[in-house]
């Protein structure tokens, strides 16, 4: 660093652990995966940051088939060229898009999967701000025929993940995503099948984080753009959030929200200065910063939890489990009434009557 010779291309993955400010989350996996093994595992999602680190962790314990569901031809390449150089176990990829019912009756039918962890969604904030229609579709929509077709074929269990902007949400995404984890809560309810959801911040060099747009910026060399000097988030590796989503799974009785407990938060300015300094620089000197303003529903702060639903501890230390709060049972065995018809009735058409979907379920939105 002082010799000026570290430059961006040599910060790794390694890096990423030393911008937490703290030490990652280490788990043993080993003897609570017994849900996996030798089961028919699915994960929706699976050509994204979580969906293909949940693939290729998943794999370690010995599943007799793994089912690889995106809507993204892209991403389903690479993660099935991946994985198929590290594995024997079969792969079976399926691009399709959780919203098509009958796609998915299909898949349930012909491989009967046991195990289904749902990473599917729409997440960038922004953008569903501007498109929020689409955030219902897929979030709401899509985690219900899913966990639908769970319930029907009689799954042994199905773990939701979901995230922190659903607290007490302020943008479209994150009520999306809210509403989400009630439709599986409720059909914890009615069904045999285990609904669980995992609830989480941000994730460290995901595709949609923070971290590779700073690095591209300090690669052309600057500005790098912040949107307010206050603004913090909880961040965690993708590594060690699966691990602990693997392990929340083996957890699960049935309807619960478990939180992982996620450290302190870091304020986005300290991190966007941290990175400029792994990457040989002075902030400021040799790469400005700058700030940008808040986006469109984008809050300072996020919260793991709503004050109704407080918190209790699990087995493992880094794991806590929501206290239950009240659902709107009759608002959504109407939504499910009219996501199960051919077409779909209920979605929203645009923004106006997006909000006034929310808002059946989420009255202070």
């Amino acid at each position: 660093l002082i010799e000026g010779n570290v430059t961006i291309e040599r910060t790794r993955e390694v890096q990423l652990e030393d911008l937490l400010g703290r030490d990652p989350v280490e788990v043993d996996l080993e003897g609570i995966c017994s849900y996996i093994k030798g089961e028919v595992i699915l994960v929706t999602g699976a050509g994204g940051s979580i969906g293909s680190e949940l693939c290729r962790q998943i794999l370690n314990f010995q599943p007799q088939k793994l089912l690889l569901l995106d809507n993204c031809e892209n991403n389903m390449y690479e993660i099935e060229l991946e994985l198929r150089q590290k594995t024997g176990i079969p792969l079976v990829p399926l691009v399709k898009n959780v919203q098509d019912r009958s796609a998915l009756t299909e898949i349930f039918r012909r491989y009967k999967p046991a195990v289904i962890f749902h990473a599917a969604a729409h997440k960038h904030v922004p953008l569903m701000e501007a498109n929020s229609e689409e955030a219902i579709k897929n979030n709401v929509m899509g985690t219900f025929q899913v966990a639908w077709a769970a319930h029907q074929n009689k799954a042994a269990r199905f773990v939701l993940i979901s995230t922190d902007k659903a607290v007490n949400p302020s943008s479209v995404m994150g009520a999306s995503k809210r509403i989400a984890e009630m439709v599986i809560q409720y059909l914890h309810t009615i069904s045999s099948t285990n609904y669980a959801v995992v609830r989480f911040g941000n994730v460290l060099g995901s595709k949609g984080s923070v971290i590779p747009l700073f690095r591209r910026q300090i690669l052309s060399g600057g500005p790098v753009t912040v949107t307010h000097e206050k603004m913090v988030r909880y961040f965690m590796t993708i590594p060690e959030a699966v691990q602990l989503i693997i392990q929340a799974g083996a957890l699960a009785y049935g309807g619960e929200i478990f939180v992982l407990d996620m450290g302190d938060p870091v304020r986005i300015l300290d991190l966007a200065s941290t990175l400029i300094r792994l990457c040989g620089y002075v902030p400021y000197r040799d790469i400005d910063i700058q700030i940008t303003g808040m986006r469109p529903g984008e809050k300072l702060f996020e919260e793991l939890l709503t004050s109704e639903e407080g918190i209790n501890a699990t087995a493992h230390q880094r794991i806590f489990m929501a206290k239950p709060s009240h659902l709107n049972k009759t608002e959504i065995e109407r939504l499910l009434r009219g996501f199960y018809q051919t077409p779909p009735q209920g979605l929203p058409r645009d923004s106006k009557t997006s909000v006034e979907f929310i808002r059946r379920f989420l009255p202070e939105f």
